[in-house]
């Protein structure tokens, strides 16, 4: 990689995944405290809409947010671990 436009776009490109990972990990802390506090009013409509149990409700937020940080861990923080790698090994 020894044109500087390609490390500035790759460089660039790490900086917009690391930004999308921290905003990925803030929404998804931020859905569980609404979970944590607000988790009988949700379950209350939840239950009236669909019929779901406490238990299906919980489970159903459980998957959610495992499959949130899958796909930032994925698409997000591991690209952006990649694309630095490179970029250290390319300035040595």
């Amino acid at each position: 990689m020894s044109d500087p436009r390609i490390t500035d776009f790759f460089d660039t490109l790490a900086k917009v995944l690391l930004r999308c990972g921290v905003f990925g990990y803030l929404l998804l802390l931020l859905s569980a405290g609404v979970i944590l506090i607000a988790g009988d009013p949700i379950y209350r409509l939840n239950s009236s809409l669909f019929g779901l149990s406490k238990h299906e409700l919980e489970l159903i937020i459980y998957e959610c947010i495992v499959l949130m940080k899958v796909i930032v861990l994925l698409f997000f923080l591991i690209p952006w671990l990649a694309i630095r790698m490179v970029l250290q090994k390319a300035k040595a």
